[in-house]
């Protein structure tokens, strides 16, 4: 491992408590000389070049300022950012690419809590554990015991493949169910190969699985993707579940589908807008199962970051293959 180096830490105080362990501080200090920065907000770009002067590594996170070319000529030691947030659009720029800073996010982590979000949303829905709460509460007993499933022989249809996608169908591995997944950019190969899944359209998907689960970017190509046409493909006794972006479902659609005795559940971490409007028709659907975007963003899940960016550190230092490396590609296709 290489010797004098400067990590420097330069989120505010309080966002490096919320994202960084005990242990992993002290995982950085062993690599080299940690700064951190004191300050109760985040940095300015003057701020950050002088914390990060005479950094080899520079760690940022959310509200982080864009490295620009001007920023980038005030950190001449710079090699490696770890990101400790999601997506990295709003920090890098091509002074960065040009000069061949390497670059990590922390999408994959947080995309490990979304996912967990939405194992959690399917085995209640198939376990039909909101209607069982909400007739025991009223004085029933076994009146839904005729809508309880158990994870076993059930189609899982997937939308989307990435991190929180990949993550979600690595936690469905471990029940005996069949994988559908729908990723344009994923062949049947790669799928049959990395998750055990079956690629197929999105039709074939709509049209087969018992639960849907969405994991699908929020692009123009997926705008409204769920519709009044696209959701009577679906099962009527089927659950949605949308721990993505709000805009892949027309909400208007989705309530006019469910009043209608459609869906069994759609289970929604996310909205167009967010909050949702007061008078936003899935709020009074009884089998409208809703919670505030904290799929990904939930109190000690954030301290996966910092023990993910400590140990992406160590692996650059090491010269070990890095786990979230972005490329200027992948950042354009993003993009």
């Amino acid at each position: 491992m290489p010797e004098n180096i400067t990590i420097a830490l330069t989120c505010s105080a309080p966002a490096a408590k919320r994202l960084f362990t005990p242990a992993a501080l002290d995982q950085l200090k062993s690599m080299g000389t940690l700064i951190e920065n004191p300050d109760e907000v985040e940095p300015s770009a003057d701020r950050l070049a002088q914390l990060a002067a005479d950094a080899d590594i520079l760690i940022t996170s959310w509200g982080s300022p864009c490295l620009t070319e001007a920023l980038m000529a005030r950190l001449p030691k710079l090699k490696f950012v770890a990101h400790a947030a999601g997506s990295v659009k709003p920090i890098v720029s091509d002074a960065m690419w040009n000069r061949g800073v390497r670059v990590i996010s922390s999408a994959k982590v947080l995309g490990m809590g979304v996912a967990e979000t939405a194992l959690g949303y399917t085995i209640a829905s198939v376990k039909n554990l909101f209607n069982v709460s909400r007739s025991l509460a009223v004085g029933g007993w076994h009146e839904e015991y005729d809508n309880i499933r158990e994870m076993f022989e059930l189609k899982i249809g997937v939308v989307g493949g990435g991190m929180a996608g990949s993550h979600y169908m690595k936690l469905l591995s471990m029940f005996d169910v069949d994988i559908l997944l729908y990723d344009p950019f994923i062949t049947a190969e790669q799928a049959k190969e990395r998750f055990h899944a079956e690629k197929v359209t999105l039709e074939e998907l709509l049209a087969q699985a018992d639960v849907v689960s969405i994991h699908a970017p929020s692009i123009p190509e997926t705008n409204h993707m769920f519709n009044r046409d696209t959701l009577k493909l679906m099962k009527k006794d089927a659950t949605l579940i949308n721990t993505a972006r709000g805009t892949i479902i027309d909400e208007a659609a989705l309530a006019e589908h469910m009043r209608a005795g459609n869906l069994k559940y759609a289970c929604l971490d996310v909205f167009d807008p967010e909050p949702p409007l007061k008078d936003n028709p899935l709020r009074s659907i009884p089998n409208c199962i809703l919670s505030p975007h904290l799929a990904g963003l939930t109190h000690n899940g954030l301290l996966r970051i910092g023990a993910h960016c400590a140990g992406e550190i160590r692996r650059y230092l090491s010269g070990e293959p890095l786990l979230t490396e972005t490329t200027q590609a992948q950042q354009s296709k993003s993009a």
